[in-house]
Parts: structure tokens; sequence; C-alpha cells
């Protein structure tokens, strides 16, 4: 998204949307794993999102970003776990972003893939994950994952 179509979408009042993907698989040992990516920028870990888009279901615009951002391709559930907010950076502001996140059960992984130079990527236990992921509510989102996939 553009940063003018941003500003232009906050004037209006409205939110900010994205989609994510968390990419997730099932040890062998029976214990939850997640793989966190780093951001481009600041290098912190988070999980593969991007804008909506056009002609695409939310759900498969997630599992593409994941293809895109994490070199992963897996099944994507319809139903998102939940949502959480970040403040994105552009040029000249901070903005609220609303990010609906759908799992992704990861079948296979590309030892190359579009913004493999750009990003690395690591498969975690739930728990690491809640301690190396920024957002509260993405580490809530986690957290209650961790605890549906458990049951």
């Amino acid at each position: 998204m553009k940063q003018k179509k941003a500003k232009a979408l906050i004037e209006r009042g409205k939110d900010i949307r994205q989609v994510a993907a968390l990419p997730f698989r099932i040890s062998d040992d029976g214990e939850l794993k997640v793989l966190l990516i780093t951001s481009r920028g600041t290098r912190r870990f988070v999980i593969p999102k991007g804008w909506q888009m056009d002609g695409l279901k939310d759900w498969d615009a997630a599992a593409l970003e994941a293809r895109e951002e994490a070199g992963i391709k897996g099944e994507v559930q319809k139903k998102p776990i939940g949502e959480y907010q970040y403040w994105k950076r552009l040029k000249t502001a901070f903005v609220p972003i609303n990010v609906v996140v759908y799992p992704l059960e990861v079948t296979g992984s590309m030892p190359r893939w579009r913004e493999a130079k750009q990003r690395r990527r690591g498969w975690v236990d739930w728990e690491q994950a809640k301690v190396l992921v920024d957002e509260p509510e993405l580490i809530s989102l986690i957290d209650e994952f961790a605890t549906s996939v458990k049951k």
C-alpha cells in the first residue's frame, strides 16, 4: 500500500488491514513449532504478513505472503485465529495496522525464495516464539493457538 493511500484511509477514519500467516507444524514428539522470520528493516522476529490483495481471499493472500517472505507452502485455514495491531513506519508517520492472522500448517519449504536474501527464517517452539515476538497481541494469539492445538 502506498503512503498516500494509507494516509487517505486514516483521514477517512478507515482501518488499515493486513493479513498474516502463522506458520506451524507439530514435531515428532507432539510439540507445536512456529516458524518466525525477521523483518526487513529492523530485523525483529515476525510472522509473514502483507496487504490484502485484489482477486484473492484473505487466507490465500496470507499463504502467498508466507511463500514470498518465508519460502514455505502448506495448508492455510480459512478461519482466522484472531487479529493484532502494530504500528507501521511510513516515510513521514507511524500508522496503526490491524492484522488478521490465519494458521498455515507447513508442508514444505523452498531452498530459494523471493525474499531469501532479505530475511532469516527459523523454527522455534511456541513458548520461545512468545519471547522472541515483540507485539503483545500477537504473543497472546500464539498462546491461544497453542492451547487450542494441544486439546
